[in-house]
């Protein structure tokens, strides 16, 4: 049987990604997504490709289109391996992806990369860029590395894990006896660093880091959402694969009645998203 297979290319800063759909996405069959890391965008895009095809066992003659998002699309000016490549708008691929991902018809996109980008996402229509935060992957790295003297996010991660953020935020326990939230005034932040502790150690710091940064994701995201009378919240980016984002985004939806979602293969949200405009049998 011929192959036709639409590619799908995020070209980031240290990271490119790529994903692949069989047989112009007729069956929807989305082909295991892979990264490569490098520093030079066209390295990275041709280093990625050509592990791509070898990993899948394709050629060249398989692939009929190239989709290409991402901060280093713009380096891509001639065809990749003589294929034309179609350059698609970040956030266009961020809610495309993000619906995929999750099944849904309608939901606020958030992806959570260096920065956090919010998209409203729906089914039929084109994705709306809501804007955003500075806070994300990048907050996360810059203040680890001021503070604990690392930089790799899974070592921070690892470091974290037996943290304890009682040495580190003010509580809303701590400063009121209302119980603003029902059931959740001990756990509930008043103040991110608000109240740390002498005996804070560098796991507690770790751990304490990571929830500020996932809180004040957690925290826009609602806001978007109510503006759009949703409780559907899909995390996507390579920020929302941190191990301890399940856990702060559940107690998020728990207090606040919402409904974050980290979707398998989230950290490609975008890429899938990319791949997915280049499909002329999507149905959205």
């Amino acid at each position: 049987m011929e192959k036709h297979i639409i590619i799908g290319i995020d070209l980031g800063g240290s990271t490119t990604k790529i994903v692949g759909f069989d047989n112009d996405c007729c069956a929807s069959r989305l082909i295991d997504p892979l990264f490569v890391r490098a520093t030079d965008p066209i390295t990275a895009v041709y280093g990625a490709f050509g592990k791509f095809l070898d990993t899948n066992n394709f050629s060249l003659e398989d692939i009929k289109k190239v989709m290409v998002t991402g901060v280093g699309a713009s380096y891509l000016s001639k065809p990749l391996y003589g294929l034309p490549c179609e350059k698609v708008a970040e956030f266009t691929a961020n809610g495309l992806g993000g619906l995929y991902l999750s099944g849904l018809d309608r939901a606020l996109i958030t992806s959570c990369g260096t920065g956090t980008s919010l998209v409203y996402a729906e089914r039929g229509a084109e994705p709306k860029y809501l804007g955003g935060t500075g806070v994300g992957g990048g907050t996360l790295v810059g203040l680890s590395k001021k503070m604990l003297n690392m930089d790799n996010v899974n070592h921070i991660s690892d470091l974290a894990a037996t943290g304890s953020l009682d040495n580190i935020d003010l509580k809303i326990k701590d400063i009121t006896k209302s119980d603003i939230v029902p059931g959740f005034g001990d756990i509930m932040t008043a103040s991110n660093f608000g109240s740390v502790s002498d005996l804070a150690t560098r796991e507690d710091l770790a751990l304490g880091i990571i929830n500020m940064v996932f809180e004040t994701i957690g925290m826009i995201s609602i806001f978007a959402a109510r503006n759009y009378g949703l409780r559907d919240v899909i995390l996507t980016g390579n920020l929302s694969a941190v191990p301890q984002a399940a856990g702060i985004f559940d107690t998020l939806n728990r207090m606040f009645d919402m409904n974050f979602m980290i979707p398998k293969n989230s950290s490609f949200g975008t890429v899938i998203g990319a791949a997915l405009m280049g499909c002329p049998n999507r149905d959205f």
